[in-house]
């Protein structure tokens, strides 16, 4: 905190902040008035510092270190007058830290750091809240007592957090965190839509919902509230030409402004009728004891105080005794009731107070007979001071005690007739604020801010979480407010143009746009200060308060500061104000404005205060000065950060200077505001002007248009970023002992400060180069005209701007400023240590902003070069070089620089520019004009010096992205200055700092873009990415004229790696897509091709075409020629094993293909069943081939045609007959036979000469040769030309490098992919023999490396998975297929395993036996029977490879296993459901299982139960449940564990029923085990029992598993067959 490095010093000499008076939060207090008599503030002396002074009418508070809130001054509501020398502790605050106090009239308010609200003092208002028991009796709350502020528009409600309080005299305002405003007391200055008051809990102002409340402020009886814009303007756009309201203006202003907030329009009589209502109040004499009740009354309304020679005559409808507020007439009061009557006091009291109110009103009058106009008018309004503080003379005392009365009529006998002929209403609520004169006929309303939320408006509740802005630590203040005001206003303290009260919040439109930072609310007049250090103030201006004599004054007038003044703080009193203001010095000054004290006789203090204390109105002072007046003792008091003012007091906060920190504070605040008020004047004085120039265009030009518009917008910005900052600056210092020095803006938002000064000053030389100022220099002359002079203060000459460069001296005055800051910040730094976080902070802000000094002037400098060159050579050929960014560095017209091997009366000049290399070839050396030119891009030249030869060549080879040339130096010095300015302006395009490299060390490697001239494959193409060495080489985009892109990897010029490429098709007026890999130019790998015909191709390609594995999608549902190919293509062709589906005809082909046309042994299934095998040519079937359809029908003969037999056959029907002889024909139209019909015989049970010619598989490819062009794809990736045949360490290094780069390229892969891929990304151990914990090692990385298709295996079973389930789902699927299907997976397996065994040569082959045999995957058990089992350890590729593939291909595979034996498991279906209808003894007894083993007891929820006859499905239920599981494996290996499981079960239900040595025996087992698959009720169990046969490791068929899964399969067939089940 910066206290706690003030104090530092202090602290080491002192120890204890008791035992000196601190040096900082020094609070000096005075009475109120001019210098006309010496003054002598009194210094009050605490041991702690004051953070916060607030003051009221009579008393005040100080918040000191700590939290700690201290009182003074008349504390009513105790009874005690406290000196300010020796404040009273508030001791019930203690314990909560106090971070904010506030004072009113009469009563007090804190805020706690948590947001919480404590209120004391008078409470006749309910300007202190509720508090505990009846509230009628709560006139006064001695003790700070919390004030719950609660949102009950939200459910449930929730506490509000509270960041501000402000308290007027009878009512208090609060700023949430959530920048809204909450109200409670009493009076249209709380802006609440209410009928009844006061208003005791907090309410949330309605009418400023949704708006960004920033600071309030409350004067006597009126708010203020200062408000963010709801609309920010750009910063970039300029605002209109500010224009003051001239006198007429603001009369119109006042005749348009008479209507209410809430809409009521006021008619002439309404007009008139501008009445008052107080509360009456009942206080206590600081005595206490011993002294009558004194009284006071409401004040007196216009209508019932006439003024001298007028007359009032009593209406006759109304009742005359009728009471009036502000701003509202209320209807005739109701009879009174006798329980009224019983609250009154006694009847002698009464008549005593009305006798001495009827004398101080007489004197009243006579006194406004003398009165000017603006007193008079004072003096009748409605909320003079007199409405709320009774004079000494009427009750002898300073303390006013206020009664309160109910609806009782009081007549008293006056004078002058009428006059006191009134009705004296004091209740203890207020009349309605909103019926404002409605008789008769119901007024017209209009809404005086359309679109605003009222009270009654229904809205969500919208929370918010930050801090009001302007006073956030983290954020910028915003400078686009506005200032609202609300209450009454007969003084015109609402700034509205007249006086007339307001209920809701009213913006004062003509401090829009004026960035108010700051208001401040006096008794009766207002004040707001400005961004720009000015004052504006409106209201009574009685004594002098406002500074100004400007009329009118209800409208806000600037008052008038003298030259060199710069507010920054104000404050407001009963009748004076308080400026805090900056002078020449770093020292601020105090002025004063209000009624000025002259020497007098000796007056007791207690009259003087009387005199005051009386005063009911501002009457106008006899002696006050016209304009703000120095206080001179002000010097005397320090660094002064704040100042306060309430009724008749004056107080301010000081600091000493220690250690320098606060002079260097001091410095930098005043210095920033200095800037943003020069700034402002630069904008306004002169650019704004321009701007606004309707015929400046063409003076300036198109360009510089631009240019100077560009200028502008970024003057603004800076000036937007300077107002904010100083205005945070002004913040900091007022709140300096609580905040800490790195909370400075110029430390945390330094790169903003920068970025903002840098783009200003580029604008600048832009503007500069371009010949700008010579052009606005013209323009300034037309424009300014008499204020001339004035901008000569601002460019501080003794005479006008009288050329181009002072105004160019001028613009570039900001640059200074960063002189400034490095100073300040470097003075800061000395006050801290070294090893501090704020010294290291201050430090390292003050180096950036001196670099960027630095880097400035020299860019300054630069532009001032480039504007002197372009002036020399002038002319049409060089102004198509001439661009406002470009900066000329160095330059050959002394042939300095020539080009090498150049003609003898060739001319070459050469001009490096900041951006670019320009070389000109001049017609002739005397002339300036050139006929051709190259430029050549800084940020694409390739710097490389070459050796120097004997000749004495001092060469450089420069290198550009179409062309490579050689510079020849006149001198070595020569050579290496354009050494230097190339290497440094590469260096600086390269981010390098431009301090220039050294000779050939700059960066190679770029990033940058280019369009293509020559000719080449890239001509007249743009590219966007990155270089090598003058070529293009990396990522980057390439853009061809025609509409071809590609984006991707570039190597050495030509597309090489991943890439994509859109391709446009002009005939179909669409363009084809490929995402793929690239090599030498040309497709080239794996990749996605979508084509412009709908065609989509993914798959392998070689030199741009298709060639190796891949899959065509051609077509759509609706189309004719729909179909997906899957297989080998050679030359863009297919060629080899691929599969064909068909869509549109329902057919799918696999088998052989050549040059696109089916060729070979294939295999075509139908969706009606239809199956087919044979050979194929030339596209068509020929040949020998066998066709089955659905229904068995089988023919085995020769073809010639797509289903069209012609040949030798033999037709086997379905019943057995045969047909052999010649057929001709279609399958589907008909066959034509000439041959012998044989009728199968009723004794051959068994055909062979059918199982003969129907055998499946003669035809089709071995499943050794399918897919063959996949596995190619795998070992191309592990960088093998053929299988097994390449450098295993190579192949390893392929996979680390395609696992790394798709980390890289792979944002979206979740935590677990990551995971995988960084244990994939380390190469195992390979080489060494593998044993059983190395064998489980190869076994877990074989499982991760197969979930990642980013890995070779990965894309392999992900690639063999598809081509499966393409093979063998969908509606061709065909039982027929399962042998094939079967022998594919085997096959799979198979080509697998050699892939693996070539990463890992250290496993055996398949079926050896391991070394060592602790534990191993595959367990095979010999000798079943034997007590000590033996095992051993063997390797099998499918117990390896099948978990990691048949998971993801059991679907098509078991799909056929159940179409295959769909028969045979309807039989055991049937079965299964029959036989389960019996009980669980019944079956027992039916299977032969004997009676020894049925279980007789059941266990239910813990419960042991005996086993009836009628119990079903209870008997053995655990080993029921776990051959269940069989449904939910996959591999073999799976369900033979489920079945093993199964069968220990079993044995541990029975084992405890037999003897020890119990060994089981078949015809034991197999009838229990019959039970236990009954009750198992699996499905599909052929199908399982089928796939395990199939697929199970060979070599566990003759262990104990293998007699475990037979008696499975001789249950299944036992149940099927069995014709006694």
């Amino acid at each position: 905190m910066i206290a706690e490095g003030m104090e530092s010093e202090e602290q080491s000499l002192a120890g204890e902040r008791a035992s000196a008076p601190p040096k900082h939060g020094l609070l000096h207090i005075w009475q109120s008035g001019g210098p006309s008599e010496p003054l002598s503030p009194e210094r009050v002396l605490l041991s702690q510092c004051v953070l916060q002074v607030a003051l009221g009418e009579h008393h005040g508070l100080l918040l000191a270190q700590g939290g700690v809130v201290y009182s003074f001054g008349e504390l009513l509501w105790r009874g005690l007058s406290v000196p300010p020398s020796s404040p009273l502790l508030e001791v019930s605050l203690r314990g909560t830290t106090v971070v904010h106090v506030a004072c009113g009239g009469f009563h007090c308010g804190a805020l706690s750091e948590q947001g919480g609200v404590f209120m004391w003092g008078e409470n006749t208002a309910g300007q202190c809240g509720p508090t505990e028991g009846d509230l009628d009796s709560n006139v006064t709350v001695a003790e700070p007592y919390p004030l719950a502020v609660v949102d009950c528009e939200v459910v449930p409600p929730v506490m509000v957090r509270i960041v501000d309080l402000a308290c007027g005299r009878e009512h208090s305002l609060a700023l949430s965190a959530q920048n809204e405003l909450w109200a409670w007391g009493s009076g249209c200055q709380l802006g609440l839509v209410t009928s009844n008051f006061p208003v005791w809990k907090p309410q949330k102002v309605e009418h400023l919902a949704g708006r960004h409340v920033i600071q309030v402020a409350c004067g006597a009886y009126h708010s203020l509230a200062l408000v963010r814009c709801l609309h920010l303007q750009n910063p970039n756009t300029p605002k209109p030409p500010e224009r003051r309201p001239s006198k007429r203006d603001e009369l119109f202003a006042a005749e348009d402004a008479h209507y209410c907030p809430l809409g009521v329009e006021l008619t002439e009589n309404m007009r008139a009728e501008t009445s008052v209502r107080r509360h009456s109040r009942q206080r206590l004499h600081p005595a206490g004891i011993g002294r009558e009740s004194q009284a006071d009354l409401s004040p007196y309304s216009k209508e019932n105080v006439p003024l001298a020679g007028t007359e009032t005559e009593p209406d006759e409808h109304a009742d005359p005794l009728t009471q009036t507020d502000s701003c509202t007439t209320s209807s005739p009061l109701p009879a009174l009731t006798d329980k009224k009557k019983a609250a009154l006091p006694n009847e002698l009291v009464l008549h005593n107070l009305l006798q001495k109110l009827s004398g101080h009103s007489l004197e009243r009058q006579q006194n406004r007979r003398l009165g000017d106009a603006d007193s008079l008018s004072s003096h009748t309004s409605d909320d003079s001071y007199a409405s709320s503080t009774p004079s000494n003379d009427l009750f002898n005392t300073s303390c006013e005690t206020d009664l309160i009365f109910s609806n009782e009529v009081v007549r008293s006998s006056s004078l002058e007739g009428p006059l006191w002929k009134k009705k004296v209403m004091l209740e203890h609520k207020s009349s309605s604020l909103t019926d404002i004169n409605q008789k008769g006929k119901t007024a017209n309303r209009r809404f005086s801010l359309p679109g605003t939320p009222t009270h009654a408006t229904q809205r969500k509740k919208q929370h918010c979480g930050s801090k009001p802005s302007s006073f956030s630590e983290d954020s910028f203040p915003s400078l686009e407010t506005e200032v609202w005001s609300w209450g009454r206003g007969s003084e015109g303290q609402l700034g509205h143009g007249d006086q007339l009260a307001r209920l809701q919040p009213l913006c004062i439109k003509c401090l829009t746009g004026e960035e108010v930072i700051k208001v401040a609310a006096g008794s009766h007049h207002s004040l707001a200060l400005t961004a720009q250090c000015q004052v504006y103030s409106w209201g009574s201006n009685m004594c002098g308060q406002l500074g100004h004599v400007n009329s009118p004054v209800t409208v806000p007038q600037q008052t008038k500061l003298s030259d060199g003044l710069r507010a920054w703080d104000v404050s407001a009193g009963q009748s004076h104000s308080l400026l805090l203001a900056d002078a020449d010095g770093v020292q601020p000054v105090l002025l004063y404005c209000g009624q000025q004290q002259e020497p007098r006789s000796k007056p007791s203090e207690t009259s003087c205060r009387r005199s005051r204390s009386c005063q009911r109105s501002p009457n106008r002072a006899e002696s006050y000065s016209v304009r703000p007046t120095l206080m001179p003792f002000c010097m005397e008091m320090g660094y002064i950060s704040s100042v306060c003012s309430g009724g008749h007091k004056c107080a301010l906060l000081a600091n000493h200077n220690i250690s320098g920190l606060t002079l260097a504070l001091y410095e930098l605040a005043p210095g920033e505001r200095k800037f943003y008020c020069w700034l402002s004047n630069v904008r306004k004085l002169l650019l704004m002007p321009i701007f606004n120039k309707e015929n400046a265009r063409p003076s300036l030009g198109e360009l510089c248009t631009r240019l100077f518009n560009s200028l502008y917008k970024t003057l603004v910005r800076l000036s937007i970023l300077i107002g904010q900052h100083s205005t945070s600056l002004t913040h900091f210092l007022h709140n300096v002992l609580r905040r800490d020095v790195t909370s400075l803006h110029l430390l945390t938002h330094v790169q903003h400060f920068l970025d903002v000064y840098t783009e200003y000053c580029s604008a600048v030389g832009d503007f500069q180069v371009m010949g700008g100022f010579h052009l606005l220099h013209k323009l300034s002359l037309e424009c300014l005209g008499s204020k001339q002079a004035r901008l000569a203060q601002l460019s501080e000459l003794d005479q006008s701007v009288s050329s181009d460069d002072d105004l160019g001296s001028l613009l570039y005055r900001p640059m200074q400023q960063l002189q400034r800051y490095t100073r300040v910040l470097l003075t800061l730094e000395s006050c801290y240590d070294e090893f501090t976080t704020e010294y290291q902070s201050l430090h390292q802000s003050a180096m950036q902003y001196e670099h960027l000094f630095a880097t400035l002037l020299r860019k300054k400098k630069e532009a001032e070069v480039t504007f002197l060159f372009w002036k020399t050579h002038s002319g049409k050929n060089t102004e198509a070089l001439r661009l406002p960014q470009r900066r000329v560095l160095c330059e050959s017209s002394n042939r300095t620089l020539t080009l090498q091997g150049a003609g003898r009366f060739s001319n070459h000049w050469f001009i490096l520019f900041n951006d670019a290399l320009v070389h000109i070839q001049r017609a002739a050396p005397p002339k300036i004009l050139f006929s051709t030119y190259r430029v050549y891009p800084v940020n694409l030249l390739w710097v490389k010096p070459l050796p120097e030869n004997n000749s004495g060549c001092y060469a450089i080879k420069m290198s550009c992205p179409e062309e490579t040339f050689i510079l020849v130096a006149s001198t070595a010095q020569e050579k290496n200055k354009w050494l230097h300015f190339l290497n440094q302006e590469v260096d600086r395009v390269l981010s390098g700092g431009g301090q220039g490299s050294s000779p050939g060390i700059t960066a190679m490697s770029r990033t940058a873009s280019y369009t293509f001239t020559g000719e080449g494959r890239f001509k007249d193409a743009q590219y966007s990415g990155s270089w090598l060495a003058g070529r293009v080489h990396g990522r980057g985009t390439m853009r061809w004229p025609d509409g071809r892109t590609y984006t991707g990897n570039f190597t050495n010029g030509l597309e090489d790696g991943f890439g994509e490429c859109m391709i446009p098709d002009k005939l179909l007026n669409k363009a084809g897509c490929y995402q793929g890999h690239w090599r030498d130019g040309k497709i080239h790998g794996f990749g996605v091709y979508r084509y412009a015909t709908g065609e989509v191709y993914e798959g392998c390609f070689n030199d741009g075409q298709r060639h190796g594995y891949g899959m065509l999608r051609s077509g759509k549902m609706d189309k004719t020629s729909s179909g997906v190919f899957i297989g080998q293509w050679v030359c863009d062709k297919r060629t080899g094993y691929g599969v064909y589906d068909d869509i549109t005809r329902g057919d799918k082909y696999m088998g052989m293909w050549l040059d696109d046309e089916r060729h070979g042994s294939a295999v075509v299934v139908t969706q009606y069943g239809v199956y087919y095998e044979g050979n194929f040519r030339e596209n068509k079937m020929s040949g020998p081939g066998l066709l089955v359809s659905d229904d068995d029908t089988a023919f085995h003969g020769e073809f010639s045609e797509d289903w069209t037999a012609n040949g030798k056959g033999v037709l086997f029907l379905a019943n057995g007959d045969t047909l052999e002889g010649h057929f001709s024909g279609e399958w589907s139209a008909g066959l034509k036979v000439d041959g012998v019909y044989t009728k199968l015989a009723a004794d051959d049970v068994e055909d062979k000469h059918r199982k003969k010619f129907i055998r499946l598989g003669q035809f089709v490819v071995a499943a050794d040769e399918r897919w063959l062009c996949v596995f190619d794809e795998c070992w191309r990736r592990l960088g093998c030309d053929t299988a097994n045949n390449g450098d295993r360490t190579t192949a390893w290094e392929n996979i680390a490098v395609s696992i790394s780069s798709a980390r890289r390229h792979s944002p979206d892969l979740s935590r677990s992919q990551s995971k995988v891929l960084e244990c994939l990304e380390c190469i195992p151990h390979h080489a060494d023999a593998v044993t059983s914990t190395s064998y489980d090692n190869i076994r877990k990385y074989l499982t991760k490396a197969c979930e990642t298709p980013f890995h070779p295996l990965g894309w392999l079973v992900e690639t063999l998975v598809t081509v499966y389930r393409m093979t063998y789902l969908g509606v061709e699927s065909n039982h027929r297929l399962l042998r094939e299907a079967v022998n594919e997976v085997q096959a799979y397996v198979k080509h697998f395993y050699s892939i693996v065994r070539f990463l890992f040569p250290g496993l055996p082959d398949d079926g050896s036996v391991l070394p060592d045999t602790p534990i191993s995957p595959c367990r095979i058990r010999y000798s079943s029977y034997s007590e000590e089992p033996s095992f051993v350890s063997v390797v099998s590729c499918s117990t390896l490879l099948l978990p990691l593939l048949l998971p993801q291909l059991y679907q098509p595979l078991f799909m056929l296993y159940c179409l295959h034996d769909e028969q045979q498991d309807a039989q055991y279906w049937e079965r299964i459901i029959r036989l389960n209808k019996q009980p669980d003894q019944s079956l027992l007894s039916f299977l032969g299982v004997q009676q020894k083993f049925w279980p007789k007891w059941m266990s239910v929820l813990g419960e042991k139960k005996e086993i009836v006859s009628s119990s079903k499905d209870v008997s053995f239920s655990s080993a029921v449940e776990t051959l269940q599981q069989i449904s939910t494996t996959f591999t073999p290996s799976d369900k033979l564990q489920v079945i093993q499981n199964t069968f220990e079960e079993l044995t541990q239900k029975i084992k405890p029923t037999q003897d020890t040595d119990f060994l089981w025996c078949m015809d034991d087992l197999l009838p229990l085990f019959l039970y236990i698959v009954l009750r198992a009720r699996i499905r599909n169990l052929g199908a399982e029992v089928s796939l395990i046969e199939d697929l199970m490791d060979p070599n566990l068929q003759h262990g104990e598993l293998g007699l475990m899964f037979t008696t499975l399969k001789a249950c299944y067939m036992q149940i099927q067959l069995e014709s006694t089940i």
